[in-house]
């Protein structure tokens, strides 16, 4: 019988927290993921009596990160899972900041049937600089395991001068412009955590969610779009992509007007885009009692919406559904609310 009470899968892929500082040159070296855990133990650690199996999925910068990743990242898991000598008690993927919100996405979809915690731990500086959020991210992530008070994908993040938080995987939101910030949709995180102990519990929606048996396997053909004034819409080309989702400003809107021109309409380019046998997914947008004209305009002309979730979680719902589904069930997986991954809406 093994003397350890926790045993953790460590996933390594990269990422600040995998990388040095090499006279102003940041990037991933094999080394950081041992001083990772060096760190870790010249902290105080008696309550843990963990047992770390650690693995190299990955050794890249999360900016160079493409939907195949996940399906290597996913690969790697599940063999492991599958050759364990022992279950494990939880796994801990290390991850860059940059793209962390789409791989806590795509993986709290995937793995939505979990029964047990994953999570995703980054650090905002690499490990040597005093500044280093990394250490401290991945001492909340192994107490989340140990304390076993959760299940599903979760990203445990202190901000600069905040309490350290643990975020739900499908409600993590990209880091704020030039700062180091992370925050979850409606900045409703899932706990705080201090010395030890988690409070400010905000549990995730109890539903009778369905189970869906999903391949690792995410479409790279995803085209994504940003409104911003002027938009031209002639300029942009749909060959070769499975669909495109269209983020939208904060009120779920988009320009519809065509006084500027058509080419700046979000309604022309839908209509085009059917001709071409595209569709166009609108995300993120909050079902109320009341929206917008233009909001009514764009549902009218024919585009999709993904409601209540977050833009990169939407990416991944698409990513996953024209990858493991025919056109016929596609829109029972993005609507389904299968991993907590819907907001709260007005009531």
């Amino acid at each position: 019988m093994s003397r350890y009470t926790h045993h953790i899968l460590l996933i390594f892929t990269g990422g600040t927290i995998g990388s040095v500082d090499s006279n102003g040159h940041i990037n991933t070296d094999e080394r950081a993921r041992f001083t990772l855990l060096q760190k870790f133990e010249q902290r105080d650690i008696s309550p843990f009596n963990v047992h770390f199996t650690t693995r190299q999925a990955l050794n890249l910068l999360s900016e160079n990160l493409a939907p195949q990743a996940w399906e290597v990242l996913i690969k790697v898991i599940e063999t492991e899972l599958l050759l364990a000598e022992h279950s494990f008690d939880g796994i801990i993927i290390t991850h860059g900041t940059d793209t962390l919100s789409f791989s806590a996405a795509a993986l709290g979809l995937y793995f939505h049937a979990i029964n047990y915690p994953m999570l995703l731990v980054s650090s905002n500086y690499p490990l040597d600089d005093a500044r280093a959020n990394g250490v401290d991210n991945f001492y909340c992530a192994v107490d989340v395991i140990c304390q076993a008070t959760l299940t599903g994908v979760f990203v445990p993040y202190q901000n600069p001068q905040q309490a350290m938080v643990l975020h739900a995987g499908t409600h993590l939101l990209s880091c704020l412009p030039l700062s180091s910030d992370f925050i979850s949709l409606q900045q409703r995180h899932v706990m705080t955590y201090a010395e030890r102990k988690f409070t400010d519990y905000h549990p995730l929606p109890a539903l009778s969610r369905k189970n869906f048996s999903l391949n690792p396997c995410f479409s790279a053909r995803i085209l994504v779009l940003h409104p911003y004034p002027g938009m031209n819409y002639q300029a942009i080309n749909i060959a070769n992509v499975d669909c495109v989702l269209h983020n939208l400003y904060h009120s779920g809107t988009a320009c519809v007007a065509k006084q500027w021109g058509e080419q700046l309409s979000l309604l022309t380019f839908i209509e085009h885009c059917k001709t071409q046998c595209v569709p166009v997914y609108l995300a993120p947008m909050l079902q109320s009692s009341a929206s917008y004209e233009s909001t009514h305009e764009l549902i009218a002309q024919g585009a999709e919406i993904i409601w209540n979730v977050s833009l990169e979680t939407a990416y991944a719902k698409l990513a996953l559904a024209y990858s493991n589904f025919s056109q016929a069930t596609l829109m029972d997986f993005i609507n389904a609310d299968i991993a907590g991954e819907h907001v709260l809406t007005e009531s």
